[in-house]
C-alpha cells in the first residue's frame, strides 16, 4: 500500500507543474486512489478468481488464495513504484496532459502485466503440485483415479485464466474511470470525483487522437 500511495504521489506531480497555482490536493487524492483503486478491483474480481480456481481443481483455500493474490499485487505496485520518479520527470518537463494520461496507462499495463503473469505462474504451479501430491496419495489399484488426475489440461488452465485476467483489467481500467481524476486536467478546476460520462475506453481513444493532433 506504501508503494500504491509513492506512485499516487508521483502521479499528482503534474498538478503541481502544470498550473499556474500549484494544486496539491491532487497529489493527496492521487496518493488515496491508488491504492484504493487496488483494493477495490480486487473485491469486485476476488470471487470469480476463487471460483475459477475450484474449478481448475485447486484445493487452495480462501485466506491461501488471498495472500497469493497480495502478493500478485506486491509484484504490480513495486514495478508502479520503479516506474514513479520517470513519471515524474516527465510530469515536470512535459504540459501535454494527452501524453501524461497515456503514459500512466501504458505504465499500469507493464506492472499489470509483471503482476498477473506472476499471478499465473503461481497459481499453476501450485495446482501442479497439488494434482501430483493427490496421484502419489492413490493406491495402485485406483488405476481411473490415477489416470484421471493426471490428465491435467494445461490449455484450459490457461484459458480458464485468461478470462480471469480480462475480466479484472476490465474491471480495473473502469474502476479507475469510475475514480478519476488521477492526474488533473490543467484546464478544470480540482474536483474529487469527475460526473459519470463516457467511459475509460473513449477516454484512452480520445487521448490518443488529441496526442497525434499536437504532434
Amino acid at each position: 500500500m506504501l508503494l500504491a500511495v509513492c506512485y499516487g504521489i508521483c502521479m499528482g506531480v503534474y498538478a503541481l507543474s502544470s498550473r499556474e497555482e500549484p494544486e496539491f490536493r491532487q497529489m493527496l487524492a492521487s496518493a488515496i486512489k491508488v491504492p484504493a483503486l487496488l483494493m477495490l478491483t480486487l473485491v469486485v474480481t476476488f470471487p470469480s478468481l476463487y471460483v475459477f480456481n475450484t474449478l481448475l481443481g485447486s484445493r487452495l483455500t480462501v485466506t491461501e488464495l488471498a495472500r497469493l493474490l497480495a502478493s500478485a499485487m506486491g509484484v504490480l505496485v513495486a514495478v508502479l513504484a520503479a516506474f514513479g520518479p520517470i513519471v515524474a520527470f516527465f510530469s515536470v518537463t512535459t504540459i501535454s496532459y494527452a501524453f501524461i494520461l497515456l503514459l500512466n496507462i501504458v505504465v499500469f499495463a507493464v506492472a499489470g502485466a509483471f503482476g498477473l503473469g506472476y499471478l499465473r505462474r503461481t497459481l499453476g504451479q501450485l495446482i501442479a503440485l497439488d494434482a501430483s501430491r493427490r496421484v502419489s496419495e492413490a493406491t495402485d489399484d485406483d488405476e481411473e483415479f490415477r489416470t484421471r488426475l493426471n490428465r491435467i489440461d494445461a490449455s484450459l488452465t490457461r484459458s480458464v485464466f485468461s478470462v480471469w485476467m480480462a475480466v479484472f483489467i476490465l474491471v480495473g481500467s473502469q474502476m479507475s474511470w469510475v475514480l478519476r481524476p488521477f492526474i488533473g486536467s490543467p484546464g478544470k478546476a480540482f474536483t474529487w470525483f469527475r460526473p459519470r460520462e463516457s467511459s475509460f475506453f473513449e477516454a484512452v481513444l480520445r487521448s490518443i487522437r488529441t496526442l497525434i493532433a499536437e504532434g
